[in-house]
């Protein structure tokens, strides 16, 4: 741990990302070999994430990922990260939720996002009603979390009598998700975790969002004390150089994106031998100068720093690479240098 940041507790946020050379099926298999890599290393938590129709993102499903992972993890906190709730019926999303606290109890997070994670014709195929249950999001937040928790509905709910199974002693782990200042007031007046998606924004409007959450935070029974996290893009090589030529997959990417184009990563190689304007030659040394990448010590303590600038207790780390071991080898690194507790194989 850098010395004199405050103790936090480290988690991995997977997207099955697509990848040029590489048929899209391997990417899902190896979210679940990487989740058991993060289990081994020390990771608190991993999360998958839910998006459709995106040539670079492949997690569709996370309620179905996080099944395959459960069955190939015995420790390691395993969740969404999110759900897009106005996709689905809540009741439906608790239904899966308690089946995945039974294959995996006391380990399941349910994190919850209001956002599409998709255009709007594709939010449109998922829920024809999409236009309208978004803004019924925190009454079903509300519903959802009464049958996550096996709590009673509010009075004369018309589905006060229905009922989410299996019950058992367990249950998951509710999270409010989110990018802008809705969903951290949302998260404050429920009395929920609240994470931030850093990485999704840039950093833009984190520091005010995670100040909503605590200043507004309503003490809840299971959280009587606000807990926050952010999530950040990150990766680590044994040496700068090295690092920052794996790296450069990610930011051609992100300069394809500022303009709306979304394709799968290319190999560093092809995506340094796009020809660049000066514009973006200067937006790419920008991405450069501002990302979290780098040798180990350094890129641990960026995520220290931002911890404690912005007073989170958690941070997820996320991260893309054209080739796989690379991407590996960073959790690896990370994980050593920020000090996480490798698990103890079971007797």
């Amino acid at each position: 741990m850098t010395e004199g940041t405050t103790p936090i507790r480290i988690s991995a946020l997977d997207q099955s990302i697509a990848v040029v050379g590489r048929p899209q099926p391997e990417s899902i298999r190896d979210t679940v070999v990487l989740a058991q890599l993060c289990e081994e290393l020390g990771y608190a938590r991993f999360w998958v994430s839910e998006h459709h129709s995106h040539p670079t993102i492949l997690g569709t499903a996370p309620e179905i990922l996080i099944a395959a992972i459960a069955a190939k993890t015995d420790r390691i906190r395993i969740g969404s990260a999110g759900v897009m709730l106005p996709h689905y019926s809540p009741f439906k999303v608790a239904e899966q939720f308690r089946v995945l606290d039974a294959l995996a109890p006391g380990r399941i997070d349910l994190g919850l996002g209001r956002a599409p994670g998709s255009d709007g014709r594709t939010a449109f195929a998922l829920n024809p009603m999409a236009h309208e249950r978004a803004e019924h999001f925190p009454a079903d937040v509300r519903d959802l979390m009464a049958w996550v928790y096996g709590e009673p509905l509010r009075e004369n709910h018309p589905f006060g009598m229905v009922k989410a199974y299996p019950q058992a002693d367990t249950e998951p782990e509710v999270w409010i998700l989110g990018s802008s200042d809705y969903g951290a007031q949302l998260a404050a007046h429920f009395g929920l975790p609240y994470c931030f998606a850093w990485f999704f924004t840039d950093g833009r409007g984190g520091k005010r969002a995670i100040d909503l959450y605590f200043e507004n935070y309503q003490p809840s029974e299971r959280f009587p004390e606000p807990l926050a996290g952010l999530c950040v893009w990150c990766l680590a090589a044994d040496s700068e150089d090295a690092a920052q030529h794996h790296f450069t997959s990610r930011a051609v990417w992100q300069l394809s994106r500022d303009r709306g184009i979304f394709t799968p990563i290319d190999s560093p190689e092809a995506a340094a031998a796009q020809p660049l304007g000066p514009h973006e030659e200067a937006r790419l040394q920008q991405l450069r100068d501002e990302a979290f990448v780098g040798t180990p010590d350094k890129v641990a303590a960026k995520v220290h720093a931002l911890a404690d600038e912005i007073g989170v207790q958690e941070m997820a780390i996320v991260t893309w690479t054209h080739d796989e071991e690379v991407r590996r080898t960073s959790y690896r690194l990370l994980a050593d240098a920020l000090q996480l507790t490798p698990a103890v194989a079971a007797q």
